[in-house]
């Protein structure tokens, strides 16, 4: 099975007047990198989070968020008189300094008073959070159940293109093996042209053996046999890869360069315009695949 790299899933949930939603997102990423931000005043909810979305994936950039409100927005705070009586009374002295040096200032309002830390509790700092954080929990798995079905999805469709993109360039490397089994007596006839030229043209002291042996040597390094067997060869080892299991977007990425170094050497031995467009067509469709691999997990 092939999974894509890039998904998204949210859920939500409430509970005993507080609510809260989970979302998952993924792009692609050379590694794994799972960034998670949950609410701090939930005891061990990061901890947990992480354990259980690691296994989700083996390679990602992956953000997982937890946003937890309480439904009740008047309920959930109390103000500590003895704090707020302390930071009225530094505030007066203050006020008093400042005026017998002869300098106004401005009172604080009553939201600038109840900013200062310890004027107001918040309930959630004091309430077992340990109900809270279970149920917030027990979504998860169904968080990543739907980010994995996602990634699925999208992964079948990459599966199908990579294969199509497979099989066309099996049929370029057929076509081009083809002109070469066509071509093999005229390009023989070719050098045995130059061969006759150039012998025909040679002074006393030029090895007419030598050059024919410099001749030979171009026909081989004009012969892209070779290249056409590590083709069929990338070919079988790219299907090979599409079948198995687990992260293998990293090796598919490996395999399609060197599909692209063969077509580069391809094009660089062609001696005719057939198999110049060909080489191109490679290319064209090897670059293709190059990108949809980068979202392959």
């Amino acid at each position: 099975m092939t999974l894509s790299m890039t998904g998204f899933a949210t859920c939500s949930g409430q509970l005993d007047g507080y609510s809260w939603t989970w979302e998952i997102r993924a792009v692609n990423g050379r590694g794994l990198d799972l960034r998670i931000r949950v609410p701090e005043w939930i005891e061990g909810l990061e901890v947990a989070a992480r354990k259980a979305a690691q296994g989700a994936a083996e390679r990602g950039n992956i953000t997982l968020n937890c946003k937890v409100t309480r439904q009740d927005n008047g309920a959930g705070f109390t103000v500590d008189e003895a704090r707020l009586h302390d930071v009225l009374s530094a505030l007066k002295q203050i006020a008093q300094a400042a005026a017998d040096h002869g300098l106004d200032t401005t009172p604080p309002s009553t939201v600038e008073i109840l900013a200062y830390r310890g004027v107001v509790d918040t309930e959630a700092a004091s309430t077992d959070t340990a109900p809270l954080s279970a149920a917030i929990l027990g979504d998860l798995p169904t968080l990543l159940h739907s980010f994995n079905q996602m990634r699925s999805d999208e992964g079948a469709a990459l599966h199908g293109i990579l294969t199509d993109q497979l099989n066309q360039i099996e049929v370029l490397t057929y076509q081009a093996a083809n002109i070469i089994e066509t071509r093999a007596d005229d390009m023989k006839a070719r050098f045995a042209e130059s061969l006759t030229r150039v012998s025909a043209n040679l002074s006393d002291d030029i090895d007419a053996g030598r050059v024919a042996q410099e001749i030979a040597l171009l026909a081989v390094k004009a012969d892209v046999a070779e290249e056409l067997d590590r083709l069929r060869a990338h070919i079988a080892a790219g299907r090979e890869l599409l079948a198995q299991t687990g992260a293998k977007g990293r090796k598919l990425d490996f395999l399609s360069q060197e599909f692209n170094r063969e077509a580069n050497t391809l094009c660089a031995k062609a001696n005719h315009t057939e198999l110049t467009t060909i080489g191109l067509a490679l290319k064209a469709v090897i670059d293709q695949m190059r990108e949809q691999i980068q979202n392959v997990e």
